[in-house]
């Protein structure tokens, strides 16, 4: 059976006067809303290039919201009576 959706993401970034870039990131789904959350700090010897805030904050933001979308489906599929998929976490740690 065919299936076609359309999720709709913002993407919020905000910069503070001590050089910290927070991003908020939201997925509706149009049934359920998920906020993913992330930032980034300048540090005081570093060149400040606002873009690479951005990227960092956004990347961050994205990777949380992906980790409670995939915890959200897991949670669904125990609730249809299957075994929650083993999950393994890889990766640079924040």
């Amino acid at each position: 059976m065919p299936h076609t959706a359309e999720w709709k993401v913002r993407l919020h970034l905000f910069e503070d006067d001590d050089g910290t870039t927070k991003a908020r990131v939201v997925l509706d789904t149009g049934t359920t809303a998920l906020t993913g959350h992330g930032s980034a700090h300048c540090h005081p010897a570093d060149a400040n290039v606002p873009e690479i805030g951005d990227e960092l904050a956004a990347g961050r933001a994205m990777t949380n919201l992906a980790r409670q979308l995939l915890d959200t489906a897991e949670r669904d599929i125990e609730g249809v009576g299957a075994p929650r998929p083993s999950s393994q976490v890889t990766g640079w740690p924040e």
